[in-house]
């Protein structure tokens, strides 16, 4: 006999039967016996639209869907995930569809983005659709990227102004300080044998002071970002921290995309959205021309930080690549090679290049977008990068 999942609410054992109901799908083989009610049955709705076997046999982790392409279906599906789980949740069902379900078209519709959980995720979606998008859906999409965006800016550009503001004034110490510039930790420390026990103090012979860093350009950081399909986040964050970086007067900022041709997006650095839009997603890549076009750019190498972020697949001339990076550190650059910027871990990528450029001193590993600024701050301080366990 099946029981309604209602029942016994309040029972430990009857709980833990109504969610592996929910985690099952309700096959004749769950095992349960529990059938669901109300809510429960909206939800798990819901979920059997997208990951329900259907009408066809099942084979291995196959799964059909029961949404169909019918816009109005998908847009009702929406709001039910909405409404029965949290955000996060949300944007992991929502990038399943798009990805399980082919339903990328259906966001060239005004109302589709309306009613979807923007995210780091759906923004690199509309990116690779948005040169094949009816002129009625650009604004939406405009729309939806820029909220996400803003978000991220209130999200990191604090912390990033306050972590390499801190790391451009250690960089540029002076030994006659103003009263306010004093480094009072640094300057303890160096006149420590100048204490005086009767008075209890120490004697500052020597001044260890911060310079202004606020008046002139102190560094420079060139962003190349490989814009490759599988890079789509990082494509998003890197051009958020890249207008971050714009903003700070002591940092001049170049940021150039790359496929197989090479677009500096510089003068659009005043809105990210702008630079987003600026990108292609997808297509080839050649990591060499990219760096090329940065070599030919940099006029101060002890004083610029160049970042690659890409998976390093190469398909241009491996080593003349290794060759230019060879070549910028030599000159002084502080080189930092990332395979991805974004919170998903490593993508794949060439673990062969990755090799190569850490034997050249530039080891690649995958960095979040919480620990870029302190990655950014060591390499503006010519200290060791802070790489993560995981790489």
């Amino acid at each position: 006999m099946t029981r309604d999942a209602g029942d016994d609410a309040g029972d430990p054992a009857r709980e833990r039967l109504r969610r592996w109901r929910l985690v099952l799908g309700g096959d004749q083989a769950d095992g349960t016996g529990c059938a669901l009610s109300g809510r429960d049955a909206a939800m798990d709705g819901a979920l059997a639209a997208l990951y329900g076997k259907g009408d066809r046999p099942q084979t291995g982790r196959e799964r059909s869907a029961g949404l169909g392409a019918s816009a109005p279906s998908v847009a009702r599906w929406l709001g039910d995930i909405r409404t029965y789980f949290p955000s996060s949740v949300v944007q992991v069902m929502q990038r399943d569809a798009i990805d399980r379900l082919g339903l990328a078209s259906l966001l060239l519709e005004p109302e589709m983005l309306e009613a979807v959980e923007a995210d780091v995720h759906l923004v690199g979606t509309l990116l690779s659709l948005h040169r094949a998008m009816p002129e009625t859906t650009k604004e939406t999409a405009r729309a939806v990227v820029r909220k996400v965006v803003e978000d991220l800016e209130k999200r990191l550009a604090t912390r990033t102004r306050a972590t390499l503001g801190g790391a451009l004034d250690r960089s540029a110490r002076v030994s006659r300080p103003r009263h306010h510039d004093i480094d009072w930790n640094r300057t303890i420390a160096a006149n420590l044998k100048h204490y005086l026990p009767e008075y209890r103090t120490v004697v500052p012979e020597r001044l260890i002071g911060y310079g202004r860093a606020a008046q002139s350009v102190k560094k420079e950081v060139v962003l190349c970002i490989d814009q490759s399909g599988s890079m789509a986040a990082s494509v998003v964050y890197a051009s958020v921290f890249g207008a971050v970086l714009a903003s700070m007067r002591s940092i001049s900022t170049r940021l150039v995309v790359f496929d197989t041709a090479v677009v500096d997006l510089t003068d659009q650095l005043d809105d990210p959205v702008d630079v987003l839009f600026g990108t292609q997603l997808g297509g080839g890549t050649d990591i060499n021309r990219a760096l090329a076009y940065c070599q030919a750019q940099i006029t101060r190498p002890a004083e610029t930080v160049v970042v690659l972020i890409s998976d390093l697949y190469e398909g241009g001339i491996r080593a003349e690549m290794l060759k230019r990076v060879a070549a910028m550190k030599a000159s002084g650059v502080q080189f930092v090679a990332l395979l991805a910027l974004s919170d998903e871990g490593a993508p794949a990528y060439d673990r062969e290049h990755a090799a190569a450029l850490a034997a050249l001193g530039a080891p690649a590993f995958a960095c979040t977008p919480d620990l870029f600024p302190e990655v950014m701050a060591a390499a503006i301080e010519k200290r060791p990068l802070p790489i993560p366990d995981t790489v």
